[in-house]
């Protein structure tokens, strides 16, 4: 990592955009990632979660960061997810994203065969010796399935130089302060999850990373000015309004859905593409889309209707 190194502020996890026999759209993945620093993103995370990284090959996610960096145009940096369950892959994943142009990776804990903490250790000890670029930890044991990192062990991380920054992705928020308790002011600590946005960057968060940005950016980058700027009232009202996003998947108004296939629709109610997820991901049925379109026609903020009240800072 070079000295100064820093992120921070509202990186949409970007959705990856398939077509409807499942492949790779690249120019439509392009169009939407422009999209998003055009609506003035502070930053592109791709192969994340979100794009369906799991659902991809190596070479698919090295296009896809050569498509980001692209479509960044110099203009925002772009973070690659590059994390697996294999230590080889995701070595290869990350020296291929640092030669696309990426200014940061994201490693996702180790997944699926539940590797003990020592071996989560070594994995993110040996990623970070061969990246050339910034590595951000992306701790996430759920959807991992190992072993979690506390906020010792990712002080630990580093002090070793071995990562500069972290995604933390738990169901509560209190190991963001305890991060930034153990590491510097050059480690860069985002809230990952869409649960509690306004407590994460109060705790001192130095930016948000969630799937749900790629529908409500500009309600994210008028929150993340109002805590930057200290107007809690404000930052209140629009955690608010991001809720009802939420509460599209938390309170199941439209029966079970996933988060993917409801971004993906809310894209094209809103008249944007919002492509196809790979299966075994579902897209909407009809009668979840027409009760989608419903609830968007009589809740002015799942139209969009946010971007007018925008009060960010870069």
């Amino acid at each position: 990592m070079s000295d100064g190194f820093s992120l921070s502020g509202v990186f949409p996890a970007s959705l990856t955009m398939f077509d409807e026999a499942g492949r790779l759209d690249e120019p439509a993945s392009r169009r939407h990632l422009e999209s998003l620093v055009d609506g003035g993103a502070h930053g592109l995370v791709v192969a994340g979660t979100s794009g369906e990284f799991v659902a991809m090959s190596v070479d698919e996610k090295r296009r896809l960061v050569a498509a980001a960096v692209a479509a960044a145009g110099g203009r925002v940096p772009v973070v690659a997810g590059t994390g697996t369950a294999s230590t080889a892959e995701t070595v290869e994943l990350t020296r291929a994203a640092a030669d696309e142009g990426a200014a940061a990776v994201l490693v996702i804990l180790p997944y699926y065969m539940r590797p003990h903490r020592d071996e989560v250790l070594a994995h993110l000890r040996a990623v970070g010796a061969a990246s050339p670029v910034p590595v951000l930890l992306y701790n996430n044991p759920a959807n991992s399935g190992t072993t979690e990192l506390d906020a010792v062990d990712v002080g630990m991380l580093y002090r070793e130089g071995v990562v500069h920054g972290v995604k933390s992705t738990f169901p509560t928020v209190h190991q963001v302060a305890e991060v930034i308790d153990e590491t510097g002011p050059d480690f860069a600590v985002f809230y990952g999850g869409f649960m509690a946005p306004l407590s994460g960057l109060t705790e001192g968060a130095h930016g948000w990373i969630s799937g749900v940005l790629n529908v409500a950016l500009a309600e994210a980058l008028a929150l993340y000015g109002a805590v930057r700027a200290g107007d809690l009232e404000t930052a209140r009202r629009w955690a608010a309004v991001i809720r009802q996003y939420r509460y599209l998947y938390t309170r199941r108004p439209l029966g079970p859905v996933g988060d993917l296939a409801l971004y993906r629709a809310m894209l094209e109610i809103r008249g944007q593409h919002g492509g196809h997820c790979r299966a075994p991901l579902l897209p909407l049925t009809a009668q979840q889309r027409a009760a989608l379109e419903e609830l968007m026609a009589s809740t002015p903020v799942l139209r969009g209707s946010g971007a007018g009240a925008v009060s960010a800072s870069r």
